[in-house]
């Protein structure tokens, strides 16, 4: 038996990170898919902003530690420059990512407000009106 996809849902299921698919690149997909206006619900909206925020913060602390270690690196006149270069050339790395996910985090907050919005004029011009006496 074929199984049906609605193409009107979110389809989490092309997104789901594998082994060959790091979470990250996972929950970037389903940002830009959400954002590129397709149906979601509330409970997928919430879940996706906490996993961008959690990943927002990740990414933070990885940048702040590498910093860190950075200083404690430079701090050390004798100290070879390799362990230096790495560290910045991870910071280098994190931070598109960073600025990546922070920018679709707040596209989806944005997004959730409108939806919430129109949702609420839907239930507000809906809702019988009652008479005055």
């Amino acid at each position: 038996m074929q199984e049906r996809r609605r193409p009107d849902k979110l389809s989490l299921a092309a997104v789901v990170p594998t082994p060959a698919v790091p979470i990250e690149l996972a929950l970037t997909a389903r940002l830009r898919e959400v954002l590129a206006h397709r149906p979601a619900t509330e409970s997928e909206l919430r879940t996706l902003a906490e996993e961008a925020d959690g990943w927002k913060r990740a990414l933070q602390a990885q940048i702040h530690a590498s910093e860190r270690r950075v200083e404690e690196l430079s701090a050390d006149p004798a100290g070879s420059l390799a362990p230096i270069a790495s560290e910045l050339q991870r910071i280098e790395s994190l931070r598109p990512e960073l600025v990546e996910v922070t920018s679709l985090h707040e596209e989806l907050e944005q997004r959730a407000r409108e939806l919430r919005t129109e949702w609420l004029l839907r239930q507000a011009g809906s809702a019988p009106r009652s008479r005055a006496k």
